[in-house]
């Protein structure tokens, strides 16, 4: 699923096209890491601990990364990463394809690669025949559980945790693609507007 996938409708300050790229690109680990490490720190306090383990699980999964089950993706402009989305589709027969890293910088902020890489990211796994696909996030961001909830995803566990070594409400979502559930509501997309899920 590699390839590049320019954005026809949205320009980055300075006219620059977004670009969406399936698979790995060069230097995409440290750039996703570095974007969920300072938007996390900067809006939820989050410390050396997530980004530490930022920083070994996406390293690992990009690491026996496989092709057939598998998927990332990049948004860039001008060459530099700017959002990111990936499908870890490792346990897809037991627990569900893990929706992970989604995050999209204010430099993209409300031109709908939000909505652009969740879409690729779906249509991924529906092509995989993944029966569901879940996702781990927590309260208070409030846009991208918008955006999940209209891409037909539904809450399915909450509590209190700190497995990104700050308590937090963690919230489990989950899309069922087995049958008509997997469509979302009615097809409609919403832009991010630059607010990530921190898995």
């Amino acid at each position: 699923m590699n390839g590049l996938l320019a954005s026809t409708d949205a320009l980055a300050p300075g006219g620059a096209q977004p670009v969406v790229a399936g698979g790995y690109v060069p230097g995409a680990i440290g750039r996703i890491v570095e974007l969920h490490g300072s938007y996390y720190a900067a809006s939820w306090g989050f410390g050396a601990f997530f980004e530490a383990r930022m920083a070994r699980e996406l390293a690992e999964f990009v690491g026996r990364y496989d092709a057939r089950r598998d998927g990332i993706w990049t948004a860039s402009v001008a060459g530099r990463i700017e959002g990111s989305i990936a499908i870890d589709g490792s346990r897809a027969g037991e627990t569900g394809a893990h929706l992970r890293w989604f995050i999209v910088s204010d430099v993209l902020r409300g031109q709908g690669i939000g909505s652009r890489l969740i879409d690729e990211a779906l249509a991924f796994s529906r092509r995989c025949g993944h029966p569901r696909v879940t996702l781990w996030t927590f309260a208070s961001l409030d846009a991208a559980r918008h955006l999940y909830e209209r891409s037909g995803f539904r809450l399915v566990e909450e509590r209190r945790g700190t497995q990104w070594g700050t308590e937090v409400v963690e919230q489990r979502f989950e899309l069922d693609l087995s049958g008509d559930g997997g469509s979302g509501a009615g097809g409609e997309r919403l832009p991010l507007m630059g607010r990530p899920g921190p898995r």
